[in-house]
C-alpha cells in the first residue's frame, strides 16, 4: 500500500489511522513495526502520532542517543487489547544487532503487551519477528512524504 501526505499534521493522522486499524485484531505477541527511510522523510513525525492516539502523556523524541526509549500506554482502546508498553528504539548509531542485547531487546520482544517501534530497523532485521509490519518513508520535498506499507 502506498500513501502520500503532504504536512506533518497528516502524517501524524496516518499513524493514528494505521495503529487503530492494525491493532482491531489482536494476537498473542507484541506488535512490531519496522521503519526505514532516509533522515528527514518523516520517521519521527509518524512516531509523535502512534503516540498521540496511544495518549501517551510525555513528550516523544527520537532516542538516537539513548536507542531506546519506553512509554506507557494510557488509552484504554489499547489497554483493553493488553497493550501496555510503547517502545521507541531508534537503530541509527547501532552497528550491530547484537548492541541492543545489553538494553534487553529479546525479552522486549517477547512480551505481547508491547508495541515496539523501530527506526532505521533494516539494520537489525535479521532479529526482528516475521510478523513484523515494515514501511518504508520516502522525502518527496517540503512537506510531501511517502509511505509504503508492506504485510498489512
Amino acid at each position: 500500500m502506498e500513501i502520500i501526505t503532504q504536512s506533518a499534521k497528516e502524517t501524524q493522522k496516518l499513524a493514528a489511522d494505521l495503529i487503530k486499524k492494525i491493532t482491531e485484531k489482536r494476537v498473542k505477541r507484541p506488535l512490531v513495526l519496522g521503519l526505514q527511510g532516509e533522515l528527514g522523510s518523516g520517521k519521527t513525525t509518524f512516531i509523535q502520532g502512534l503516540a498521540e492516539e496511544l495518549k501517551i502523556k510525555e513528550r516523544v523524541l527520537s532516542p538516537t542517543f539513548i536507542i531506546l526509549k519506553k512509554f506507557t500506554i494510557y488509552d484504554l482502546r489499547f489497554t483493553k487489547k493488553k497493550f501496555k508498553s510503547f517502545y521507541h528504539v531508534d537503530c541509527y548509531r547501532i552497528e550491530r544487532s547484537d548492541e541492543l542485547e545489553e538494553l534487553g531487546f529479546k525479552e522486549i520482544l517477547k512480551k505481547p503487551e508491547n508495541i515496539i517501534v523501530i527506526e532505521w530497523a533494516e539494520k537489525i532485521k535479521e532479529i526482528l519477528p516475521k510478523a513484523t509490519l515494515w514501511l518504508e518513508f520516502e522525502h518527496l520535498g517540503e512537506d510531501t512524504r511517502r509511505f509504503m506499507i508492506y504485510d498489512l
